[in-house]
């Protein structure tokens, strides 16, 4: 293949293209996707552990048994939105219902009161979960199988992943400012000592209104171009054990699903201790301060992630996504690496870059890999005559979520290994080193083993050429 002719392929068709209301009524689903799982772990330790006093091993066990559920949900959701038919298509009704029910749920996560002992925050934080879970489910499968089946492009579902993580900045933004939100004077008691438990279910119940209006603005906005034109006339009915063992079976889809594993469990091992390195060793137990900082970091991430998206969506053009998912992780492992020398008391300013260092290479690795499940499934297509998008984002949500409940548990406990009190205002100098060394270690042996997996990967720029051509010689364009 000559020059000329690459640079033609890489030029995405008229047909192929997505409207940008289209696109940027998927990408408004990362306002329920970050809120909706992933603002109460962020929030969990701040509230239930240095304002209500309840023991982190407590806290990371509720995580990891929501994570759990979250995966068998999951599965539930993926088989059943991939065999629906109704006028409306077959994700569009879940994205509706769940997310408006996601959105009413959401304050109530931490609707508790003070002086409970830690067996009745454990019980309520377990029940909660249970129930909410499985409506995040309802809403998140659907809906990330959307994005999977919006156009058959390679290039443009680069696209579409990319203005969905550049959307995606704004509800990242929301949660660095929750810690700091809930410090505000306003919710400060009659000692003046901030209400932290209450600032957090005033924050919990306006960000939960606008996930309503978000979900309603996703079902009016979005189409399902696979559904319409192919799917409701052909597909039979797929049973729910293809959900994993056949999805399992699909050689490219272990490999994209290894690493995006390695990379989850080596990230999710250390999602707590980034924060209480800012507390307790750059600002020396000040929460006040702390939460500052953590806005001034969110705010540094959001940049540089806006920056990311489109410099790996450039090289993914340019190299193949596979080449940009290597770099991505490289460059992750070197932002890791840099964490020991970012968080320094003397010059706290420095915490800016290693926020925004990891969100740099965040934001490119979520691009790609949303990008590449679509490539796994027309692959699968080919091999099976269906498109199971849910079965395979319920799948590979099934089993990175179980590894990610393993790293999530072990995260309050890890923290407990370095000696951690959250009794004292200044912790040992034995604790603050392995907060600070496990920061930066843990996470690089997973990216390193996720670099591995990417590199073994089949399927490149030229095979998916290959690959839809043979579809569309079978099945007819889409």
């Amino acid at each position: 293949m000559n020059a000329a002719t690459l640079h033609l392929d890489r030029v995405t068709p008229g047909s192929d293209r997505l409207p940008m209301r289209q696109k940027i009524g998927f990408g408004l689903g990362a306002f329920l996707d970050m809120w909706g799982h992933w603002l109460y772990p962020s929030l969990a330790f701040h509230v239930f552990n240095i304002f209500l006093g309840v023991a982190p091993g407590l806290i990371s066990t509720v995580q990891m048994v929501k994570i759990f559920i979250d995966a068998a949900s999951d599965a539930v959701f993926g088989w059943i939105s991939d065999n629906t038919r109704t006028r409306f298509g077959r994700r569009r009704p879940f994205i509706l219902v769940g997310g408006i029910l996601a959105g009413v749920g959401l304050p109530l996560m931490f609707a508790v009161g003070k002086g409970w002992t830690d067996t009745q925050y454990f019980i309520f934080m377990l029940v909660s979960m249970v129930i909410y879970v499985p409506v995040m489910s309802c809403f998140n499968m659907p809906w990330v199988s959307l994005g999977s089946e919006m156009t058959p492009d390679y290039h443009e579902r680069t696209t579409v992943m990319a203005i969905r993580n550049a959307i995606q900045k704004l509800p990242e933004l929301a949660m660095f400012f929750a810690a700091q939100f809930t410090t505000l004077a306003i919710f400060h008691d009659a000692n003046g000592k901030p209400d932290i438990l209450r600032g957090a279910q005033v924050y919990t119940a306006i960000l939960g209104a606008i996930m309503v209006a978000v979900s309603i603005a996703i079902f009016l906005l979005t189409r399902e171009r696979y559904y319409e034109k192919l799917v409701s006339r052909t597909q039979t009915h797929i049973p729910f054990a293809d959900t994993l063992w056949r999805t399992l079976r699909c050689q490219p889809f272990r490999h994209v699903l290894l690493m995006a594993l390695a990379y989850g469990i080596g990230t999710a091992m250390v999602g707590a201790l980034g924060y209480y390195a800012t507390v307790y060793y750059v600002c020396k137990g000040d929460v006040t301060l702390a939460t500052q900082w953590n806005t001034a970091m969110g705010l540094a991430g959001m940049a540089f992630g806006f920056a990311g998206i489109p410099f790996f969506s450039w090289i993914a053009r340019r190299r193949g996504k596979r080449a940009a998912l290597a770099t991505v992780l490289a460059m992750a492992i070197a932002a890791f690496i840099g964490d020991w020398w970012l968080y320094d008391p003397e010059r706290p300013y420095l915490q800016l870059f290693a926020c925004g260092f990891v969100a740099f290479t965040g934001a490119g690795f979520w691009t790609l890999y949303g990008a590449t499940i679509g490539d796994v499934v027309d692959y699968d297509e080919m091999q099976t005559g269906q498109r199971r998008e849910g079965s395979f984002s319920a799948c590979q949500s099934w089993i990175t979520k179980v590894g990610i409940a393993l790293g999530v548990g072990a995260s309050g406990w890890i923290l407990q290994f370095t000696g951690f009190d959250a009794k004292q205002t200044v912790q040992t100098p034995e604790a603050i080193f392995w907060i600070r060394i496990l920061l930066s270690g843990i996470p690089v042996i997973g990216l390193v083993l996720a670099l591995i997996a990417i590199l073994r990967f089949p399927l490149t720029e030229g095979r998916m050429g290959e690959i839809r051509r043979q579809l569309e010689a079978t099945r007819g364009q889409v």
